[in-house]
């Protein structure tokens, strides 16, 4: 692991946070970005964050599965590698995904592309999963990424990097939402 590799891996990372932050508190902005006709083919602001989520979300993964790539020396998942950390890692991934899945099927797409911030009124809402939690998608994420880790990467050295960085990078976005 270098230090280079971490810094470009964490400018790459920080791009969604960054986007999302100037959508929060610029949405005025971004809904004059997105009547641009080039983006407006896609639909109204909500529908532009979406695509953008599926654009970061890849771009995510590629950084992910790229790490693991080059530091598991040509494979993403190192081989002969077991242990109960698999099951944790697992585990990890199982609850992130059914926090993320719950805050879609609350929120429905406006609800979670900002639509509040875009014009929209969405209903406050304290059912599950925001019964248990404030930010259930990005506590959702960090599990997720936490369980990939533990499950490619765990007990490499840099098993840790990535999702330590990430969780700071959602903790930043909490926070900077509120």
């Amino acid at each position: 692991m270098t230090l280079w590799s971490v810094l470009i891996a964490a400018g790459a990372l920080s791009l969604e946070r960054i986007w999302y932050a100037w959508v929060w508190h610029h949405p005025d902005s971004f809904r004059r970005f997105c009547s641009k006709p080039l983006l407006a083919v896609f639909g109204e602001p909500v529908d532009v964050l979406r695509n953008c989520f599926v654009c970061f979300k890849t771009l995510q993964l590629a950084v992910f599965f790229g790490w693991c790539y080059l530091y598991g020396d040509g494979a993403v998942i190192p081989p002969g590698e077991d242990g109960p950390w698999i099951a944790i890692g697992g585990v990890l991934i199982a609850i992130g995904q059914v926090l993320n899945v719950g805050v879609f099927v609350q929120l429905g797409k406006i609800g979670v592309f900002y639509g509040n911030r875009l014009g929209y009124q969405v209903p406050w809402c304290r059912s599950f999963p925001f019964s248990l939690m404030p930010h259930p998608q990005y506590v959702g994420a960090i599990l997720s990424i936490w369980g990939f880790f533990m499950t490619a990467r765990f007990p490499y050295d840099d098993w840790f990097v990535l999702p330590l960085l990430q969780t700071a990078q959602y903790a930043a976005g909490a926070y900077l939402e509120q």
